[in-house]
């Protein structure tokens, strides 16, 4: 499926919802004492649907790639704080909602690595780069991979017919010796 803006994207809407989350979390959680926690959390937490958003909108595949691994250090960077705060005895009320949290900052990292490597073995170098000519270059591979493959529908046809009127005639010359 393609995409054309952002906001579609199933990976971006998870990490909105976990960012409002973590906001939620920290407005209601304890974290005096614990220096610059909670503003850290939230900013590594909104950091991955604005990478993600950013890389999405800067027109190649590269830079794309390199914004998704920025968004999927930032899922990393809260899932470790997360993890600090689940060891704290001040947390124990709220360890399950702690490890929702966690968890949905593992399917984001995820999402992220199997975006990644599927736009690791692409050819295509972004919108950035798609112009009128490149279209035309692949509209064309794609009518010659069809043709391609009709061909060898047609080849296998060809093949499976042969093989047919070989064990006919084969049937019909043990049918004709037999007394």
């Amino acid at each position: 499926m393609k995409y054309s803006r952002f906001e579609d994207l199933p990976v971006w809407k998870t990490s909105t919802d976990l960012a409002l989350k973590v906001f939620e979390f920290t407005n209601k959680a304890d974290l005096r004492g614990l220096g610059d926690t909670k503003n850290q959390l939230e900013r590594a937490a909104l950091s991955i649907s604005n990478n993600i958003a950013e890389g999405f909108e800067r027109g190649t595949t590269v830079e794309l790639i390199n914004f998704l691994y920025i968004a999927s250090g930032s899922a990393g960077e809260s899932r470790s704080m997360l993890r600090i705060f689940e060891g704290l005895p001040r947390f124990s009320n709220v360890r399950s909602e702690i490890s929702n949290l966690i968890n949905q900052c593992v399917s984001i990292s995820k999402q992220l690595h199997g975006w990644i490597e599927s736009l690791k073995n692409t050819e295509i170098k972004g919108v950035k780069f798609y112009t009128n000519k490149e279209k035309v270059r692949v509209e064309q591979s794609r009518e010659f991979e069809e043709f391609d493959k009709e061909m060898e529908r047609y080849r296998q046809e060809l093949i499976d017919r042969l093989n047919r009127r070989e064990a006919e005639t084969s049937q019909r010359v043990d049918d004709a010796e037999r007394p």
